[in-house]
């Protein structure tokens, strides 16, 4: 694996202090100005490793910058080739402690057996309402890829419009929350979009870097299987030399993204 190396550039070292999805002071919190806490971040997984390996790096990035963070584990790895369902979910809740998030685990169908049900993207809608996140994140809906992912991704986007629909009589007992931004990530690269423009967060800090690969060797039951840290480094890698920084994740928007105003947008990754 390719050591991880400071940036000698220091524009690049000074624009990378600025968490990608942490907004300016004037969006922060509910009510917007400075010194408000952030809002929650709530990351759906259909299995116990997928949000550490996807996109763990950018946890890390918004939890040190103060935002909660909340994952919803949909199921415990049941029908995995390796680990057993308590295991996995003993793995799952160090690596959240880790990243600095907190973790539950949430029945459905199972692993392996998730199924497109409205009663499912109820429950889901019900989790988004008792967080009160700003950012949800999902697994894609690209279908060449564990069919739990795309249809947690599917039921995760329904979810969050029934979230704030306030004549649903399921949801009555909690308040109807509107979410800021639904993005979804891929935990392979058969899973990203090929007709969406990706959301690229630079993760290239060492103390991010070091902090995602920890979390990553937490699931021993995984890694020691495949080389999935290095498959993860590898992608980020790869995204990070094409936008000129050392590693980047890319996440994903079916949405257009609405900004205040341009001094929001750091920098383009092309490098013109």
């Amino acid at each position: 694996m390719k050591p991880i190396r400071k940036s000698r550039n220091k524009s690049r070292d000074d624009n990378r202090r600025i968490p990608s999805l942490t907004p300016s002071p004037g969006t922060l919190g509910e009510g917007g100005g400075e010194g408000l806490r952030l809002s929650p971040l709530l990351a759906f997984a259909a299995h116990p490793d997928d949000i550490e390996f996807a996109c763990g790096g950018i946890i890390t990035l918004e939890s040190r910058a103060g935002r909660a963070v909340h994952f919803a584990i949909c199921s415990q790895g049941e029908s995995a080739s390796h680990g057993t369902p308590a295991v996995r979910r003993r793995e799952a809740t160090s690596a959240a402690k880790i990243l600095g998030a907190t973790a539950e685990f949430v029945k459905l169908d199972g692993d392996a057996h998730l199924e497109l049900r409205t009663t499912h993207a109820i429950a889901l809608a019900r989790i988004i309402r008792r967080i009160k996140p700003a950012i949800v994140l999902a697994p894609t809906t690209v279908q060449n890829q564990h069919p739990d992912h795309w249809r947690l991704g599917t039921l995760v986007r329904d979810a969050a419009r029934l979230a704030r629909y306030g004549g649903v009589p399921e949801l009555k007992s909690l308040p109807s929350h509107s979410i800021s931004q639904l993005l979804f990530y891929a935990s392979t690269c058969e899973a990203e979009p090929k007709d969406a423009t990706p959301l690229l967060v630079d993760v290239s800090d060492p103390t991010i870097m070091d902090i995602w690969k920890r979390c990553m060797e937490v699931h021993k039951t995984q890694t020691s299987a495949r080389k999935y840290v290095d498959l993860q480094f590898a992608r980020a890698r790869a995204r990070g030399l094409g936008a000129g920084v050392e590693y980047a994740i890319a996440l994903f928007s079916t949405d257009p993204l609405l900004f205040n105003d341009l001094s929001a947008i750091s920098r383009g990754a092309r490098g013109f």
